[in-house]
């Protein structure tokens, strides 16, 4: 099968690369002695999840129950749920995948470790527990200090619960120009203080859990001895922009087709709001991916089935109804789970053929 034979809108997803930015990453941790426990938020595939395991990952990370239940099938040995698992049905559920593998769970607050307690001691199985600290981004995780050190110590108190260490997410480190290599510099500080407040309350600290994909080849200098990437294993044009990934890095494209050209220095691809992201650059720019065949268009609207691109300032302009595109969109994992199946590509031939097994598991 080669890629003209495949319909669209479709996600490419070329091997080299992606194999190139695996080896990249194991190559970096191993140098650094950090433990990887990739996202699989990016791909929700257990096939590259097994690949991630195969190139030196000690587990995988996922968000929510359901893609732990579909990542049981890349063998991994370890799960961290990188998000509070509340409610009684989802409970259940992950404590039967507690019992087919070791499943570590991040929380904030003693309500969600009670409920996790509870459901661990009445199914008979054990969690690694993490607690979470807001290093920034202000979204999750209670403050560093007095606050972090009750949550852990309420978490020791728990039955069948084995407080492990902390977790943080430094989203607020988008690029890495001098203001966000001074930030990577604070951040190391704080979880360095953070480190020494465990160490003197005689606290478990033997996982300190970070990481990005934006911050990822500074891991290092965080203080962190395991880091959580997702975006990596593709990249995307937000990761070139945050000066994390270079383009010939990003393995991820969507194949789209030019559906009309009647409006003079414009065209519509078949592709829209149900094909990619939404989500806006992190320079802000309103855009939504770079056009591979014509890098100065600008791809600045959609509606549910159509992409608008501006082609007056573009390389290429006489694009033809029925001609072709590869889009690089601005995030990959939002496109991923709008997607049924991917095309892992070797130049113009299809090897692999992937369900996105993960895509819409929400709960």
């Amino acid at each position: 099968m080669r890629i003209s034979d495949i319909d669209t809108p479709a996600i490419l997803i070329d091997l080299d690369i992606m194999e190139g930015n695996l080896k990249r990453v194991a190559d970096y941790a191993r140098e650094h002695e950090l433990r990887v426990r990739p996202h699989t938020k990016t791909h929700k595939i257990p096939a590259l999840g097994k690949r991630q395991l195969e190139h030196g990952a000690s587990g995988l990370t996922v968000a929510k129950t359901g893609e732990a239940e579909v990542m049981l099938a890349s063998g991994t040995p370890d799960l961290l749920v990188a998000y509070p698992v509340i409610g009684q049905k989802k409970l259940e559920r992950l404590c039967e995948v507690a019992r087919k593998t070791r499943v570590t769970v991040a929380l904030d607050s003693l309500f969600a470790a009670r409920q996790l307690s509870d459901a661990a001691r009445l199914h008979q199985v054990d969690f690694g527990v993490l607690v979470e600290t807001d290093v920034g981004l202000a979204r999750m995780g209670v403050a560093p200090g007095e606050e972090l050190i009750a949550l852990a110590k309420g978490v020791t108190n728990f039955p069948r619960l084995d407080l492990e260490g902390f977790t943080f997410y430094p989203g607020h480190i988008k690029v890495q120009d001098e203001r966000g290599h001074e930030e990577i510099v604070k951040l190391g500080r704080l979880v360095e203080s953070i480190t020494a407040d465990f160490r003197k309350a005689g606290l478990p600290h033997k996982i300190i859990s970070g990481g990005s994909t934006p911050a990822l080849y500074h891991s290092h200098k965080t203080g962190v001895n395991e880091i959580r990437p997702g975006t990596y294993i593709f990249n995307d044009r937000n990761c070139v922009e945050c000066g994390a990934a270079t383009w010939d890095q990003c393995a991820a494209t969507i194949l789209a087709t030019v559906v009309s050209t009647a409006r003079p220095g414009h065209m519509i691809i078949d592709g829209g709001s149900k094909t990619f992201s939404t989500d806006r650059l992190v320079t802000g720019e309103a855009t939504f991916g770079l056009v591979n065949e014509a890098p100065g268009a600008l791809f600045h609207k959609m509606n549910e089935e159509h992409g608008y691109i501006d082609l007056r300032r573009a390389e290429k302009q006489d694009f033809q109804v029925g001609e072709r595109v590869r889009v690089i969109p601005n995030h990959i994992c939002v496109a991923m789970n709008l997607h049924e199946q991917v095309y892992g590509i070797r130049g113009n031939e299809v090897v692999e053929v992937w369900k996105v097994e993960a895509r819409g598991k929400l709960q």
